[in-house]
């Protein structure tokens, strides 16, 4: 009785022939060799394949190796000053004033304020965020044109709201907001209303594209009906889409909001107030106890961001 062949697939490297047994049934890799182990005789042509996705990861590889190597030497980057003798005496000398700690009551008192200080600036400038990116969410978001579903009034409007709503959330946030901070120093004078007003609108651009993004990825069924009904793009939003993105939505905020407690730490080094300008004048004064105090009151508010996340997402999941 004549046995019957097949071609043996295993993630569409293995082409070599066997016979329909249970040895066909294993999911050879590359090649097909004879078993004697399942019970059947499989006689089959020992083919050598190489991976075919090996020459796209060699070449991407390559590309990779041939980028990075010009930037490495432009940048002067080199490992080597790290175990430098001279440079390990005097990081050590530094590390070294780092203990103890600055537990005096007035340094804490000043602390305590500059923590509450950055956590106002994240906050805020995260409310100011909110109020800059939504509603320009909105408007770019075409899942929510009623120009969409058909040709109407509406549509050269709607394109003339979108392209300039883009252009403001790409210019928004293609500037740091350390750079925001900068300017707003400059404008508002020293303090944390800098750092809340970079925060605002930096994150603001951010929020916007991403807002969009996760609206118009979503199922847009819904959206599509409400809007064929004649709903305005409100109510196409609060009760189509506002149910399905709001995880993903309240996720990302919390995220931002994250970072903003990062950030606001980072502007006060130019003069924006909270635990980055506090650091600063320690470390301007070599005070190792204060900056380590610092470090580890900052290491403590990213924990407590951390759980707050994890509880608001627990929550609205």
């Amino acid at each position: 009785m004549p046995r019957s062949r097949r071609w043996c697939r295993h993630r569409t490297t293995c082409r070599s022939r066997c016979s329909l047994s249970k040895c066909a049934a294993s999911r050879c890799a590359l090649n097909c060799v004879r078993r004697e182990a399942c019970g059947v005789r499989t006689e089959a042509f020992v083919i050598h394949l190489r991976d075919p996705a090996a020459l796209p990861r060699l070449a991407l590889t390559t590309l990779i190796i041939v980028l990075l190597w010009p930037g490495l030497r432009l940048t002067e980057f080199d490992l080597g000053v790290l175990f430098d003798p001279r440079n390990r005496a005097t990081m050590g000398k530094f590390i070294a004033t780092f203990f103890p700690l600055a537990t005096s009551a007035e340094f804490l008192r000043l602390l305590l304020k500059s923590t509450l200080e950055t956590l106002a600036i994240a906050t805020a400038g995260m409310a100011l965020a909110l109020l800059i990116g939504s509603p320009l969410a909105l408007i770019v978001t075409r899942s929510l044109s009623i120009s969409r579903i058909g040709p109407g009034r509406g549509f050269a409007v709607g394109r003339m709201l979108r392209l300039p709503a883009r252009f403001i959330l790409m210019f928004f946030r293609s500037i740091p907001e350390i750079v925001w901070a900068l300017l707003f120093v400059r404008a508002v004078g020293l303090g944390p209303a800098a750092g809340v007003l970079a925060i605002g609108v930096t994150y603001g651009g951010m929020l916007g594209k991403v807002y969009s993004e996760i609206l118009e990825s979503g199922d847009t069924r819904p959206t599509s009906a409400l809007l064929e009904a004649g709903g305005g793009r409100l109510a196409t939003f609060f009760y189509g889409m506002w149910p399905v993105a709001l995880p993903e939505l309240v996720s990302y905020t919390v995220y931002r909001w994250e970072c903003a407690v990062r950030a606001s730490v980072i502007m006060g080094f130019v003069g924006a107030g909270g635990l980055g300008q506090q650091m600063e004048l320690s470390m301007r004064m070599l005070n190792g106890g204060e900056v380590s105090t610092i470090l580890l009151t900052f290491f403590l508010l990213v924990v407590l961001a951390d759980a707050i996340s994890a509880f608001l997402r627990k929550v609205t999941a």
